[in-house]
This record gives C-alpha cells, structure tokens and sequence, in this order.
C-alpha cells in the first residue's frame, strides 16, 4: 500500500493535536528540569541529543506509520494497559524525584499513543526510535559506578602504554595518569558507562540512517561499536593527557577540555564511517568475484 500523501497526512492532524497538547503538558517541564540540572552535567549532556534524534526518526517514519495503521483496527486493550503503566510511572517519577521513571514514562505513553491511534503494525515501524530514546534514560548510580571502574582501568592502561610506546614519560597508578609533572585522574565522564552508551548510540543511529541492504555490513558494523567506541574514548583521554602535558593543568581542566568531548565523539564518528566504507569495499569486492565465478 503506497505511503498517504500531503493530503492524508493533514486530514489526520487534527485527531493528534490534543495528544501532542497533553504530552506538551506533562514533558515541558520535566525537559525544562533536566536541561537546567542532570543535562547540563558532562555525564548527561548527551540527553537532549538523543531526544532530539529520536524525534526527527519519529518524524521521519510518520507517513510509513500512516500507512501501516491504514485499515488496522488499534490495539485497545494492550495500549491502554501501558497507558496505565505510563501514567503511573510518571506520577511515581515527578514525585518522588526520581528521574528514570518519570523520563521513562515518555517512552511508555508514546508507545500507549501508538497503539491506542494506529495499532500494533504502526508500532513496528517505530520500534527504532522509541528504542534509540533509551540511551537517554539516567541509569541507577550504584550501576554505573560498578561497571564504570573497569573502563576507566582499561582506558587507563592502553593510554598508558601507548604514550609510553612513543616515548612520552608517562605512568600510571590505577585511573591516575601521571604525565611529566602532571597527574591526572581519568574521571567517568572521559571513560565511564555513560560514555560508551553514548557512542553506542551514535553508532546505531548511522546503522538505522544509512539502512544498508548488506546483512554482512550491519552486523559487523553492531559488532565493532563496542571496540569502536573503547577506542575513542582512549583517543579522548590522550588527547587530554597531552594537551596538559604541553598546555598545563589549566588548559587540560579549562577550554580544551570541552575541545576533547568534541575529539570523542569526531574520532567515534570518523572511525565508523571509516570502517563502513572498508565494510563496503569488501561487500563490492565479494558481489564482483561472485559475478565473475558466476560468468
């Protein structure tokens, strides 16, 4: 069934406005208080990104929803049932000031909108999005901190012994780098739980973009985040290290140190690309010597 044209998407306008009116209602405030306090810190500023992300996909699979929904009867019983669970999740969350309940609810009522405007077919095409919008939910902090230290540990190391491997007079005693006269701790924001999320994210966000045909591209671009994202997090912490060994303390803690949040996530999304074109090259290289088996 061909996606519904302009005209379609304007005849259903009008039943979605007081759902956006209400979910205006209930949200502004909530992102109004996590932009002035979780989301201005360097652990949570990814927050407004993956909102935002998540919005333009939602945006972008409208009309394919449309048509999904198109002749489907909505899912009453199921959407109303997370209708509750959201409602309720809420309430809990904003009033107990517990953040990932009531961000969480976001993602349970526009679930419960879906199914309960279009049905459980709409719902499949936008399992992405309300997916993606995960990342954006504070984890507990006892989590974090247990899974936090070890990838500080590793960061730490391989940052050791690569500067060291160049000859740059480094050591290091657990997540404290001392380089020259400098010491610097490796904090969690530079290569914590919250940073690999983050670059998980933006990893999978280029995959649902991009939609390649090539099962053997997708999977092993999935695969290599992880690795993808380790390593950029050891390219930031170099580049911190190195930027106070020439620069001073002040430099490292100051103005440049916001420089190497930009490097992270630049060195993630350069890594990616790169290894999606070599990805691409080996996926022409095997369809052009299959075609010539094949002649």
């Amino acid at each position: 069934m061909p996606a519904p044209g302009l005209s379609g998407l304007k005849a259903a306008a009008p039943r979605w406005w007081p759902v956006v009116l209400g979910m205006l209602i209930l949200y502004v405030p909530t992102f109004y208080d996590m932009a002035n306090g979780i989301w201005s810190t360097e652990e949570q500023a990814h927050g407004p990104i993956i909102l935002g992300l998540a919005l333009w996909l939602l945006y972008r699979n409208w009309m394919p929803m449309l048509a999904a929904s198109a002749g489907v009867q909505p899912s009453y019983r199921s959407g109303w049932a997370v209708l509750v669970v959201g409602l309720l999740a809420y309430i809990a969350g904003r009033s107990q000031g517990i953040l990932i309940f009531e961000l969480g609810s976001f993602l349970w009522l526009l679930t419960a909108t879906i199914l309960l405007m279009c049905g459980a077919r709409a719902l499949r095409v936008q399992w992405f999005p309300l997916f993606f919008m995960l990342f954006m939910l504070p984890l507990p902090g006892d989590i974090v901190s247990a899974l936090t230290l070890p990838m500080k540990m590793a960061v730490s190391y391989v940052t050791e012994h690569v500067l060291y491997a160049l000859g740059f007079p480094i050591a290091r005693m657990g997540v404290i780098l001392q380089i020259g006269q400098y010491q610097l701790m490796v904090a969690d924001a530079c290569a914590g739980l919250q940073t690999l999320l983050t670059l998980e994210s933006l990893g999978l966000f280029y995959l649902n973009v991009v939609r390649h045909t090539s099962a053997l591209r997708n999977t092993t671009l999935a695969l290599l985040i992880i690795p993808i994202s380790f390593t950029a997090n050891v390219i930031r912490v170099m580049t911190l290290t190195l930027i106070t060994y020439y620069f001073g303390d002040a430099a490292g803690q100051g103005f440049l140190h916001g420089f190497a949040g930009m490097v992270l996530f630049i060195s993630a999304l350069v890594l990616i690309i790169g290894l999606d074109t070599l990805l691409q090259w080996i996926v022409a290289l095997r369809q052009r010597r299959a075609k010539e088996t094949s002649l």
